[in-house]
């Protein structure tokens, strides 16, 4: 499915870690040539043409990305560097101020470190207390699990809306309503799910959610935080300097600009964030609901053809994601990488930064596939007889 407009393609490789970065299409780069080449100005600082066109297509990409989530206005959007930096200004902007000493964060074990790390250094500084919603026997959240956790002093629940080794799809729009009704808030980390589902924030009610352009076929070091409104005008900045001011004085009297500028201070990643607003066009013409329904495809025959290769564990075997977590019997994940890599094809190995897992699971690191529109069931078969390959142990050896 329009594999022509990836020029990574043109190498014989087969490419199964889109859940770590996806590739990029033809727009991209040539949207940051562009930009490079004909009118690199910075944003918000000159009367001049060239700036003044850098202005509209920054807005433009703020604009697209409101629309692409359905957000009620483009004030709710606020670019950052990633997932990992918007979770970071969420804990340390918001939450930092909002809780007190005893109030908890619920969690689960299968969220990233991006989604965890942040709360246990809060938690840290100001004594709160960590919970985990059980998984299911498919490590899955339920809307059951999630009752008995919650408590009077829970005060924010935190969860990837797709997690990334187990690729299950959250109940999330539940979630919040559960959430909602006992005045706890919710963050979502939309890394693993925004690229392969439409997501609608005004629908899911959510609060915050976070994601990265890298992860939907844009650049790297651009991302989204998304809040609403009233929340975003309680949040503090994490960053000060130019660009996020209305006046300063010698005797410390300031006045900083409105959400979302507030907290977009310095030089911003401009060629990025134009880039980014073409991918997203790109994709709308796809259709969000085109690229789910070929994928959703490809999983279901990915998982059905895994479960035929000689002595795999499947995981996560009944994966309702383009996700899947795996090992062959006896080798160790990280070899099979390496072996697979010897046949140009890319598949992540290790604890994929979900380090806590280990602990539901009981399997340290496994292989993961994770799969983009741009993928093929050939691609798929050639994986699988790879994986069958009765020679698989002396060649790893």
């Amino acid at each position: 499915m329009n594999r022509e407009d990836f020029p990574f393609l043109n190498q014989d490789i087969i490419f199964f870690d889109n859940g770590a970065t996806s590739l990029k299409p033809y727009v991209l780069s040539e949207s940051i040539t562009d930009y490079y080449n004909n009118y690199s100005a910075n944003a918000h600082r000159g009367d001049y043409d060239i700036s003044l066109k850098v202005d509209d297509l920054y807005l433009k990409t703020r604009n697209l990305v409101k629309d692409f989530i359905n957000a009620k206005d483009n004030k709710e959007i606020v670019f950052t560097s990633g997932t990992t930096d918007s979770i970071n200004r969420i804990v340390f902007g918001y939450f930092k101020y909002m809780l007190s000493e005893g109030d908890e964060i619920v969690l689960t074990k299968s969220e990233h470190a991006s989604n965890i790390l942040p709360w246990f250094e809060l938690a840290d500084q100001l004594k709160l207390n960590i919970k985990y919603i059980d998984l299911n026997e498919d490590y899955e959240v339920t809307i059951d699990a999630l009752k008995k956790v919650i408590t009077p002093k829970t005060k924010v629940i935190s969860l990837a809306l797709v997690t990334n080794v187990i690729g299950d799809i959250r109940p999330i729009k539940e979630i919040v309503k559960e959430a909602h009704k006992n005045n706890i808030l919710v963050v979502g980390d939309a890394a693993q799910s925004v690229a392969h589902t439409k997501t609608d924030v005004m629908d899911l009610d959510i609060d915050f959610l976070a994601f990265s352009a890298h992860k939907m076929y844009g650049p790297t070091g651009v991302g989204v935080l998304y809040a609403k409104e009233e929340l975003l005008n309680n949040m503090k900045p994490t960053s000060f300097g130019g660009g996020m001011n209305a006046m300063f004085s010698s005797d410390t009297k300031r006045i900083y600009s409105d959400i979302p500028t507030l907290f977009e201070a310095g030089t911003q990643n401009i060629a990025g964030i134009i880039g980014y607003g073409k991918v997203i066009e790109y994709l709308n013409n796809i259709g969000m609901d085109n690229i789910k329904k070929y994928e959703k495809e490809l999983g279901e025959y990915a998982l059905n053809k895994l479960k035929s290769v000689n002595n795999i564990e499947i995981i996560n075997s009944n994966a309702n994601s383009t996700i899947i977590a795996f090992n062959i019997k006896d080798i160790f994940a990280q070899d099979l990488a390496i072996y697979l890599n010897k046949y140009h094809v890319c598949v992540r190995a290790g604890n994929h930064c979900a380090k806590i897992l280990k602990e539901v699971i009981n399997v340290k690191n496994t292989c993961r596939i994770s799969l983009a529109f741009y993928n093929t069931k050939e691609e798929i078969d050639e994986l699988v007889k790879l994986l069958n390959n009765p020679n698989i142990k002396k060649e790893i050896i």
